[in-house]
């Protein structure tokens, strides 16, 4: 009986809560949270969940001891939480989410991005000594010494708590630090031996209004102690067009303060922000005047602006200019009186441009920085440490590159290396070749150049194979990889204002069928663009000018390090004038156009090529020159003796002109290192080296002949030249047989391929790897016949194989199979012996292949049967038919011919 009447109690008390609970949410009582501890468990946390406080609490935890909490009363706006998971979904280039996110916004407003969830007031925080005590707040009093107990005392609505024992107590217009103190005194006069400790306990709800343009206006209940920003908090914050800076607090109709939140936000200043009262409006006026800051500050947005601020000012909110920036031309977009926009430049870097006043409507951008280095040197190439150097006057090349071994590549190529110099304001570039090497071991030579302001030093590779270029190759592959990210379904290139240009052009020449202004049109849906090509020669160009393309210069080849070099100079010459250019070819190391530097001469361009080769022929060289003038354009050649040169003869070393090409010619017979390799039955089987003209049968007598165990007639030569050739015939046939299935597929008349059936077999057919054999007659080149004989190539193979004694039999007879050769044996009686013929096999294309590696065909007629010699080491081949039919498909025709025929026939004869 007594359980049930305990239910019973606990379900009406849970009724009464819940029926009895407020719109708004209340703070519970002590009294109140001592019947919630008789609730079940569940009943608790809901409870708890309700009213925002912690469940510890309400399962027998103390309320003075209970840790602060606060419910959330600010959530994030639902429209802000769907954009970003937009973003998230989104996997490909969408420009037009793009420029949402670089859009600028309004300062300040991202503070409020959320809105109100609950009106609970928040009641459990600390409680400032200055806080003006009033009806409805608890004080809770401890009294210890000679008696101990404990007072939680409410103030009523005439501001009097009703103290037990010592009498009412007035707390109008006492603060919590002088009501603290009116009690420890008067415990003290009226208790003697007892002292009291005063704490504040429960806090007064106060009813507030936000006004104005704010996200949420109406009526709020928040905490007594809840000041401007709490309320605009609670509030959602402002809406899209409401001020910040003149935030206003209003106390019975009349203005009592107000608040400029950029205060808070940019200086932390806090001092304005009013603490509320009961019956307070908190009003957002619209907002004034508005101001956009962008370019080279720290944080561009949107600011509010108030009245008397300058330009100064506005960029000084956004957190001031970067260090790219160049304040002295700061741009100010502004409407004039005729309703047209103005350009009005300011200095900010003047007290004069500071004092310039903002207008509201203005559009500032702080302008960046040039990219250009003032007075800087770069040195790129075979070097340790490339990147840019400080100038200072007098430095020479052996001052920012001091030492062989510390600053040069252990590759770098020490006797040749560029300076590039601009020569006037333009750009136009003069180009100096020395010795790096000669500079840094005298430096009193004249090799070691006087360096200038912006000066480039170019230092190159002996040897451009030896380079590591990986991180060269996976920087490619990185900006090409971003290059290509944006070539999209929609584009047609990866330049897509070009491709919509040339269509565009297309389109007006197909209007007036006429070229505008002389432009090609290179066919705007043309899609096979070279990405990695337009994207390597973007970099090369700008090589001086790629930070991270320097860093990874000491890899670069040659010609690359060139490029950069020869691009400028032929920009920069008109043509009258000629471009200075020079070329060399033939034997040197590295053939290729070169820049024709000054005073450069015969020495220079050879040094510039990488000196010569083995086999240069010094007694001869060729200079061939460029004679123009204005009438006639002509070429003349010159003979250079290279040894004159060589040895510091001034008169053979000429100087160079523009367009000079210089060929080192090859020493008459001279040829590479050549050989041949012997295997097999020979008494030397190895590798020989060979001289022009060199025969087959010169190399067998230096390998001594044959074993008695070789056999001649089954040689095997292998050439490398016949290998490509053969390859590249495959390659012929496979394209052929490629259209000849794809000529069937589409003709009426043509028997259905299947496509997956001839793809395979053309992929066989393209991976068959080429032999390269040469059909030799080694047994007539040692009898000395000369027409047997053949003239060795580089990288030939002769094999000698051991004397066979075998006929093999292959193709379509009954049992494939290798027969102990028999002299007097005919074709025949070989394919007698392997079963003869198989009904698919093509016995009227048979062929033998010889030992020799020749192909034979038997002979027969009607009278005679075939009687073909076969000898030890051959092959015979049976051959599928390819034209063979089963018989059920042959009489099928016959049949078919037959009717045919007996329908003709039948036809004549009705006539």
């Amino acid at each position: 009986m007594f359980q049930q009447i305990k239910k019973m109690f606990v379900a009406g008390l849970s009724a009464f809560i819940i029926v009895s609970t407020p719109v708004q949410a209340i703070t519970p009582s002590p009294q109140m949270i001592e019947q919630f501890k008789q609730l079940p468990k569940s009943e608790q946390q809901r409870i708890a969940k309700q009213y925002g406080i912690d469940p510890s609490v309400l399962s027998g935890g103390s309320v003075q001891n209970a840790p602060v909490s606060s419910p959330e009363v600010v959530t994030q706006r639902q429209a802000e939480q769907e954009i970003e998971d937009a973003d998230k979904k989104a996997k490909q280039v969408n420009f037009t989410e793009d420029n949402q996110k670089h859009e600028l916004k309004r300062f300040g407003y991202d503070m409020f991005a959320g809105e109100p969830s609950t009106f609970a007031p928040v009641s459990d925080v600390p409680v400032p000594n200055d806080y003006r005590v009033g009806p409805g707040d608890s004080i809770n009093v401890q009294l210890h010494g000679k008696e101990n107990n404990e007072f939680t005392l409410t103030i009523n609505r005439e501001g009097v708590i009703q103290f037990p024992e010592l009498g009412p107590i007035t707390t109008n217009g006492l603060s919590f630090s002088e009501l603290r103190e009116e009690i420890q005194q008067r415990v003290k006069q009226q208790k003697i031996g007892i002292e009291a400790s005063v704490s504040m306990g429960e806090l007064r709800s106060i009813r507030i209004f936000v006004a104005g343009d704010a996200y949420r206006s109406g009526s709020y209940t928040v905490s007594s102690l809840s000041t401007v920003t709490q309320a605009l908090f609670v509030a959602g914050g402002v809406n899209e067009i409401g001020s910040l800076r003149n935030i206003q607090v209003k106390r019975s109709g009349k203005l009592v303060g107000s608040f400029d939140l950029y205060d808070l936000l940019l200086r932390g200043d806090a001092s304005g922000d009013i603490s509320l009262r009961s019956g307070d409006v908190v009003f957002i006026p619209s907002v004034g005047g508005l101001v956009t800051v962008s370019g080279e500050v720290r944080r561009p947005a949107i600011y509010e602006l108030k009245k008397g601020e300058t330009i100064a000012d506005m960029v000084h909110m956004a957190a001031g200019v970067t260090s790219d920036a160049y304040a002295k031309s700061t741009s100010v977009e502004r409407y004039n009186k005729n309703g047209l926009k103005s350009i009005v430049n300011v200095d900010l870097t003047s007290a004069k441009g500071k004092q310039v006043a903002a207008k509201s409507g203005d559009f500032i951008r702080v302008k960046n920085a040039s990219i250009q280095y003032e007075d800087a040197i770069t040195v790129v190439g075979a070097v340790v440490r490339p990147g840019r150097y400080q100038w200072q006057a007098g430095q020479k090349v052996s001052d920012i590159v001091p030492s062989i071994w510390g600053d040069l590549s252990a590759s770098a190529d020490l006797d040749y290396a560029l300076l590039v110099r601009e020569k006037n304001k333009y750009g136009d570039i003069d180009v100096y070749q020395f010795a790096i090497g000669k500079a840094l071991t005298e430096p009193h030579s004249a090799e070691n150049l006087t360096i200038e302001p912006r000066d480039k030093i170019v230092v190159f590779n002996y040897n451009d194979k030896t380079q590591n270029r990986y991180e060269l190759n996976r920087l490619v592959k990185d900006r090409v990889a971003k290059v290509a990210s944006l070539k999209g379904e929609g584009l047609v290139s990866n330049d897509a204002f070009e491709s919509g240009f040339n269509a565009l052009n297309d389109s007006l020449e197909n209007r007036y069928k006429t070229s505008i202004a002389g432009v090609a049109i290179t066919g705007a849906l043309e899609q096979k663009d070279n990405l990695v090509r337009d994207e390597v020669e973007k970099m090369l160009v700008n090589l001086f000018h790629d930070k991270e393309l320097i860093k990874l210069s000491t890899s670069m080849k040659r010609s690359e390090l060139l490029y950069p070099i020869l691009n400028r100079l032929a920009a920069q010459k008109a043509s009258i004038d000629g471009i200075d250019l020079v070329a060399i070819a033939g034997k040197v190391r590295h053939p290729g156009v070169y820049p024709l530097t000054q005073n450069a001469n015969i020495e220079d361009l050879i040094k510039a090529g990488g000196g010569l080769l083995e086999g240069a022929y010094t007694e001869h060289a060729e200079l061939t020159r460029s004679n123009n003038t204005s009438e006639i354009a002509s070429i003349m050649h010159e003979h250079v003796n290279l040894n004159g040169v060589l040895h510091g003869l001034p008169e053979h070393n000429i100087n160079l002109k523009s367009r000079d090409m210089l060929t080192v010619l090859t020493t008459p017979e001279w040829q590479e290192r050549k050989i041949v390799e012997i295997r097999g039955e020979v008494k030397f089987p190895g590798t020989y080296n060979i001289r022009r003209g060199e025969k087959l049968s010169d190399v067998i007598k230096r390998a001594g002949g044959f074993t008695d165990y070789a056999f001649p007639s089954a040689s095997v030569f292998v050439r490398d030249s016949i290998k490509n050739q053969e390859q590249l015939e495959i390659k012929k046939l496979a394209d052929q047989l490629r259209r000849d299935i794809a000529t069937r597929g589409v003709s009426k008349d043509g028997t259905v391929v299947n496509y997956a059936d001839a793809q395979l077999m053309l992929d066989d057919l393209e991976n068959i790897e080429a032999v390269g054999r040469l059909v030799v007659d080694l047994n007539a080149i040692n009898l000395g016949i000369p027409e047997a004989d053949i003239q060795l190539e580089h990288s030939d193979i002769l094999y000698v194989p051991t004397l066979k004694q075998t006929v093999a039999v292959m193709g379509e007879v009954q049992h494939q199979a290798t027969h102990r050769y028999k002299q007097g044996l005919t074709l025949d009686n070989y394919l007698d012996m392997s079963g003869g013929p198989r009904e698919r096999g093509d016995d009227g294309r048979i062929y033998i292949i010889k030992a020799d590696g020749s192909v034979a065909l038997p002979t027969a007629s009607l009278w005679f049967n075939s009687k073909v010699q076969i000898e030890a080491g051959d092959t015979i081949i049976v051959p599928l038919d390819t034209e063979y039919k089963d018989n059920l498909t042959l009489w099928t025709q016959v049949t078919q011919i037959i009717y045919n025929s007996a329908v003709a026939l039948a036809t004549i004869s009705g006539l």
